[in-house]
């Protein structure tokens, strides 16, 4: 059993920071990406940011580039989300996820790709 722990969720005013943690546990021994996605109330869930295996690739979207950084921590199966010069419209349940890969460079930007997901934490903005 895969367990997906997300952590650091809460609620910053607007150009405030916060560091989302998120934590794999349980019996996957194979090499898995790490993404995060967000949903905002009345919207799909988007993709935010992916890391690969090694940590030496990784993507994020348009919207929160130069603002969040994604990085992990394999030694404590762990990645974290940056998010620095919040904005309103980055209120959202952030999600962590972990997806199976066969190399140590392939990070992952779809929902599909990702096998075990966490519950959320919810990130509020306020302007």
């Amino acid at each position: 059993q895969v367990q997906v722990v997300e952590s650091g969720g809460g609620s910053v005013q607007a150009g405030g920071s916060l560091r989302l943690s998120c934590t794999v546990s349980g019996r996957f021994f194979t090499m898995h990406a790490m993404g995060w996605f967000r949903q905002a109330p009345g919207e799909e869930r988007e993709f935010v940011a992916a890391i690969s295996w090694s940590g030496t690739n990784t993507y994020s979207v348009d919207s929160v580039k130069g603002r969040f950084t994604i990085s992990r921590d394999n030694a404590k199966n762990t990645v974290y989300l940056q998010m620095n010069s919040l904005k309103p419209e980055d209120t959202a349940v952030y999600y962590c996820a972990a997806g199976t890969t066969y190399d140590s460079i392939t990070y992952y930007y779809t929902k599909d790709d990702y096998d075990y997901w966490g519950q959320g934490a919810q990130v509020t903005v306020s302007s």
